[in-house]
């Protein structure tokens, strides 16, 4: 019976902490209280709150830090992300079901946009936007990509939705290398990335979701048939016959 209060007590104090967390809108890079803070907080021992850490931690939620303290993490979220974004096969199938995802999402993102979207981010888009047309690798490019895109998801201010996006970056990223190695493919890109940004800036609810859907379809002919090496990746830009 002692273990298994021990254990009851460990779990409630976890899902303490995580309320808390919950409830101060902690953060990535955040620090928890002290051991010591938790104890008093929520009237239970130190012991208990240190194992209640130690659990935190097997699940990459927390790490510790010399003279910092317990910092909020998301190593487990990393890995798994990574490994999803490793394991995935670029197919046509693949680009359609993220490219849908993105379609629910991004797409539909008008009316908060529209609302709350100031001249500073779209200043900001546009001077992503310029960069790419300046990059010199396609992975280059494709970073600067997905930066103009999560600007635009962290202008809609769903907290939830930004960190689903963030967790998806090295699939979506992945993605977005199709086609960067073609200079004409990626004027497109720029073309479509400042359509978007006017459209935004003229509250234009049918312009965004043309260009938006257009550019999402771009990439599609990059991607290669089976058994074919993909053609969209490599150390340089091409410059297109012309």
């Amino acid at each position: 019976m002692q273990g298994g209060g021990r254990a009851s007590a460990v779990d409630g104090m976890v899902q303490h902490i995580r309320g808390l967390i919950r409830e101060r809108g902690l953060t990535v890079g955040d620090v928890l209280p002290s051991e010591g803070e938790l104890a008093v907080m929520f009237d239970a021992s130190r012991n208990t709150v240190r194992e209640a850490f130690r659990t935190l931690k097997a699940y990459g939620v927390a790490e510790s830090r010399q003279k910092v303290g317990a910092v909020l993490t998301d190593q487990h979220q990393v890995a798994m992300r990574d490994l999803f974004s490793f394991a995935m096969d670029i197919s046509v199938d693949a680009f359609r079901d993220i490219q849908g995802y993105r379609r629910l999402t991004e797409m539909n993102l008008f009316d908060l946009l529209a609302g709350r979207i100031g001249e500073d981010t779209l200043a900001e888009m546009d001077a992503v936007n310029a960069r790419i047309g300046r990059a010199t690798t396609p992975e280059d490019a494709s970073d600067l990509d997905f930066q103009f895109h999560r600007l635009m998801v962290e202008a809609a201010g769903n907290r939830t939705l930004s960190e689903t996006y963030g967790m998806l970056k090295p699939v979506i990223r992945r993605l977005m290398l199709a086609g960067k190695s073609h200079r004409l493919a990626l004027e497109g890109v720029v073309a479509e990335h400042a359509e978007i940004v006017q459209a935004l800036r003229k509250t234009d609810r049918i312009a965004f979701v043309y260009h938006m859907n257009r550019h999402l379809d771009a990439g599609l002919e990059f991607i290669p048939p089976p058994g074919r090496p993909d053609a969209g990746h490599g150390a340089g830009l091409q410059e297109d016959a012309r």
